[in-house]
């Protein structure tokens, strides 16, 4: 390839042609398929190159493909599945029929599985195994535009993605080429319908263009080499996994899929990745168990532990430190932090993390063990990449999403919401003028978050503009921020702050069970069952204290005047949390609406 990559498609060439990978895709081989169960299944740079021109050759022969690339005409292909390479294949498959794909969340209710399908007239779903194919054929009936369904796994009854796959495609080469020809990097490439913490999913239209652009301009940011080793456990269906899969294959880095979200610990061990993405909350899930083992050692380990957390959390980059300090670090890099990072495969470069904002004691802590975690921002509607922190510390600030990306503007309205304009921006809602019109104005994308500029250089987002909520006395509350802090106390584990048109401000919380049982063993508290438990005047006392603890780093309109602890986890399944774990507020404040009145009727436990 003589030119540079303008076309999903055309990074796996672009590998193909300068570092041609043994294991480009690794999957684990699952009970039922061929192979021995738990070992790993690699698929080389020419593997996936064929695997794709045949499922290409098999979509084309029923019929889909060849349309006029117009996003109404286009056929939608649906990919209901976790991560694995198959995923990726049939992705690469549809780009080249010029087939829009339309990735959607392995945990997706069936109320919004229905209504992607039928909005996106989805031709053809391939769903990841039993469980998946079930789940749509549980809609089936009511989605007339479904031609077929095909599985990755083996499902009794389902008909096998491989039975798709046409492989003598020679023949079929240069029909296969004038498509791709035809596809500008313009094109539709897929619609991703963001998570909806307010309802149901819009369907955002990403080019070609839009992704590769992000792919290439981020290359240059992330410490990635040829013959690096990547874990992927994000789900591929979310813009961030997926440019930063293309982003991988573009650099030479092989690809390993994680077996779930349990196996990610025992994954990493197995595969020692040089990098990895996350979302804070697992990062943060990660701090509790070495925390939790922490607490568990005895005599000079324990404080050996101890000390180098107490070093970590007085880490600072961009800013001179003494000697003494310096050699403090290296000794507990060297004793302590050196079992963090075995524990993570002991390759780890940097862990990359978005979607949500990171508390800033995890970023301190882990880069101060060695670990540099580079927090970035970005949305579905930016393909996603705004702003990201950089290995060189000089384009890294705690607290920020750094720098903005090159190629893309970022401008502050006079409210505070950040607005974008570049050649990651999306092409607009699927079937939606009047959201894509409000959406999108002159050029620019309106993010619906407030932010600013720190040092006129690094980005830092201060909340979601449709989350500010005001009080009844006309003050204007930012609840991420609040919570977020609160957060950082090893007792809670979810928290929502209320108050919007109330008279003060207020939260839902859900305690860290498991730190408070260890809490109630070492404080002599009857081991109830948790709707008691969280009754009992100690845990309410204790949570008094640890939230009057953290108002003090607020203003008096910010402090949280009155909570609710909750006996239940939020959840996806729950309808709490979106697939990308941002809490639903609505469905949250619906859910407890008795709790909530009874806050403001002036019986829940008062902090005044």
């Amino acid at each position: 390839m003589n030119t540079a990559p303008s076309r999903l498609f055309d990074l796996v060439q672009y590998q193909s042609e300068h570092y041609p990978q043994e294991d480009m895709l690794a999957g684990k081989v699952s009970a039922g398929s061929s192979g021995a169960h738990g070992e790993w299944k690699k698929y080389s740079t020419a593997e996936v190159e064929r695997l794709s021109i045949c499922l290409t050759a098999g979509l084309l022969k029923l019929g889909l493909g060849e349309k006029e690339l117009d996003p109404l005409q286009q056929d939608k292909v649906a990919i209901l599945s976790g991560n694995c390479p198959e995923w990726v294949i049939t992705d690469l498959a549809c780009q080249q029929a010029g087939i829009v794909s339309v990735p959607v969340y392995p945990t997706i209710s069936e109320a919004e599985l229905l209504f992607i399908l039928q909005d996106a007239e989805v031709k053809v779903v391939f769903a990841g195994n039993d469980k998946l194919w079930e789940k749509v054929q549980a809609v089936r009936s009511q989605v007339p535009s479904i031609r077929h369904i095909f599985t990755f796994h083996v499902v009794e009854g389902a008909a096998h993605w491989q039975e798709l796959l046409d492989e003598t495609p020679e023949e079929k080469l240069s029909g296969i080429d004038l498509i791709k020809q035809r596809i500008q990097p313009g094109c539709l490439a897929t619609i991703i319908y963001t998570s909806g913490t307010t309802g149901y999913p819009k369907g955002v239209m990403l080019s070609h263009h839009n992704i590769v652009s992000n792919v290439l301009t981020c290359m240059d940011y992330l410490p990635v080499f040829q013959t690096d080793r990547a874990l992927s456990f994000l789900p591929l269906n979310h813009i961030f996994e997926r440019m930063i899969t293309y982003l991988y294959i573009t650099a030479g880095v092989s690809i390993y899929y994680a077996e779930s979200m349990e196996t990610v610990a025992e994954n990493l061990r197995e595969v020692g990745p040089h990098i990895f993405t996350t979302v804070p909350r697992l990062l943060e899930k990660v701090y509790e168990r070495i925390m939790a083992k922490g607490m568990e050692l005895k005599g000079i380990k324990r404080k050996l532990f101890f000390w180098a957390i107490d070093i970590g959390r007085r880490f600072e980059i961009n800013r001179k430190t003494g000697i003494a300090y310096r050699l403090q670090l290296r000794l507990a890099r060297r004793l302590v932090f050196s079992k963090w990072r075995a524990a993570l495969g002991g390759n780890v470069r940097a862990i990359v993390t978005g979607s949500a904002a990171c508390q800033v004691r995890l970023l301190r802590l882990f880069t101060a063990a060695g670990i540099p975690v580079l927090e970035g921002y970005g949305l579905t509607e930016t393909s996603p990449a705004i702003s990201v922190n950089r290995m060189d510390e000089k384009d890294r600030m705690f607290g920020t999403v750094g720098p903005v990306i090159k190629g893309v503007e970022v401008k502050i309205a006079a409210d505070g919401e950040i607005l974008c304009k570049g050649p990651n921006i999306a092409q607009g809602y699927f079937k939606r003028p009047d959201l894509t019109a409000e959406a999108f104005v002159d050029g620019w994308f309106h993010t619906g978050d407030i932010g600013e500029l720190v040092q006129g250089k690094f980005l830092k987002i201060t909340d979601r503009k449709k989350e500010l909520f005001k009080t009844s006395g006309g003050k204007y509350v930012a609840p991420q921020p609040i919570e977020n802090k609160m957060k950082e106390s090893p007792y809670i584990e979810q928290i929502m702050v209320i108050g919007a048109d109330r008279k003060f401000t207020a939260a839902l919380i859900v305690p860290s069970f498991s730190n408070l049982r260890d809490w109630c063993v070492h404080h002599h508290v009857p081991d109830d069952a948790m709707p008691v438990l969280l009754r009992n005047p100690a845990v309410q006392s204790l949570y008094h204290d640890i939230v009057e603890r953290f108002n003090k780093e607020f203003n008096h309109v910010e402090q949280v005047k009155k909570f609710e602890l909750l006996p239940t986890e939020w959840s996806i399944e729950g309808g709490e949390l979106t697939p990308t774990l941002k809490l639903k507020r609505k469905n949250i404040l619906e859910k407890y609406r008795d709790l909530v009145e009874k806050i403001y009727d002036g019986k829940a436990e008062s902090l005044a």
